[in-house]
């Protein structure tokens, strides 16, 4: 599994998530704790917003500890939200444009997780992205897919209902033609101005989700696993949810694409 960090608050340096703290995200790159798998070395990315519209993106195919760009980039740039990504491939090549967080437009996204089987319908897939959007398809996994597919289905004016019906599309391919897990997801996504994340399964095997405020840093960090260890305050998002954090306020809402894709 992928592991993934974001951050929404007052200006902070990046590598006061992605570095600094004794569980940062590059230190679970190669020592994940849990759902373990081997370590998350193809690749890593990184979206943050400033005074644009537009996230900044920085991709690059190294494991995360090994880029010295990256130590020096997340030591100088400050950003009040932005978005980090290791990579532990689940099939596609190992390349920059299959690197964590996609952007398009003001959105970016990130993901953890898998679409059981997606290999064997990665062509039915592609056609759920529509043709004005096709041009930004640059990759090929599973992940970059459904974020088009979500901004087609209305990512702009509903974040959860576009995610949950561009989910359950996934869910509907992986029964038919593809393999078990049919969704195994946590992911965010923001607009530049609020913070979303949700995690769920069609199984009971969930990746794992976190958020805690911090009153040093004044902001919210949402992550795959806390950044210390036997660190208090850190709430464990339940399975089939969806997050909204805006401000000091998190909003919570039920995520549930399994019954759109029973309905169908």
């Amino acid at each position: 599994m992928c592991r993934w960090a974001a951050y929404t608050g007052a200006p902070i340096f990046l590598e006061e998530i992605i570095s600094r703290p004794g569980h940062s995200l590059i230190h679970q790159s190669h020592c994940a704790t849990q759902c373990h798998t081997a370590i998350n070395a193809d690749g890593f990315g990184l979206a943050w917003y400033g005074d644009r519209p537009e996230p900044g993106l920085y991709r690059d195919v190294m494991p995360a500890w090994s880029d010295p760009n990256l130590k020096s980039l997340t030591a100088q740039v400050k950003s009040g939200l932005f978005l980090a990504h290791v990579r532990a491939s689940t099939g596609t090549a190992t390349s920059r444009n299959n690197c964590h967080p996609f952007v398009h437009g003001v959105w970016s996204f990130m993901h953890n997780g898998q679409v059981g089987g997606y290999e064997q319908f990665r062509r039915d897939a592609d056609m759920m992205v529509p043709e004005h959007l096709y041009p930004f398809r640059k990759g090929a996994t599973d992940s970059e897919a459904l974020f088009l597919a979500a901004i087609a289905e209305g990512l702009d004016s509903d974040p959860c209902a576009a995610l949950e019906r561009a989910s359950a599309k996934f869910i509907r391919l992986a029964r038919e033609k593809g393999a078990l897990p049919h969704l195994r997801m946590t992911a965010a996504l923001s607009d530049g101005h609020r913070l979303y994340a949700v995690r769920y399964a069609t199984d009971d095997a969930a990746p794992s989700l976190y958020y805690r405020w911090s009153e040093s840093r004044q902001g919210y960090a949402v992550v795959s696993e806390p950044l210390e260890k036997d660190e208090g305050g850190w709430t464990a998002v339940a399975p089939a949810t969806f997050c909204t954090f805006e401000g000091r306020s998190v909003q919570v809402a039920r995520f549930l694409p399994c019954r759109l894709a029973a309905a169908a």
